[in-house]
């Protein structure tokens, strides 16, 4: 079973997919029309390259901080969570579903995944 559709089958997932760090591929399964899944990978993308820079940027003044390099990123709001880990993001419903099990999952299905963006 591939991480998305293992995703997919956990209980509050409303939608979970893989972007290009170039910006100009994703793919997804669940509950988005095609264009939300589009602007949520752009979204994805554009957060990722922040925390990246972010994250970088303290490592380089406190070597060791443990914020560099950043794997991901994820938001909490009252309605709706979103994960991402390397290039994966997931869309959650906050009432039903588990933003720590959810990150627990990618996190251990992405420890290999290469981070480089591009």
């Amino acid at each position: 079973m591939s991480l998305i559709s293992e995703l997919m089958s956990k209980p509050g997932v409303i939608a979970a997919g893989e972007y290009s760090f170039r910006g100009d591929r994703y793919s997804y399964e669940g509950q988005l029309e095609d264009e939300m899944a589009r602007m949520a990978s752009i979204m994805c993308r554009a957060t990722s390259l922040a925390v990246r820079m972010e994250s970088s940027m303290l490592g380089s003044l406190n070597p060791g901080n443990g914020l560099a390099d950043a794997r991901g990123w994820a938001v909490r709001g009252p309605k709706f969570s979103v994960c991402v880990v390397a290039n994966t993001f997931c869309f959650l419903d906050s009432a039903s579903g588990s933003l720590s099990d959810t990150l627990k999952l990618m996190l251990d299905e992405l420890k290999d995944a290469h981070y480089e963006m591009i």
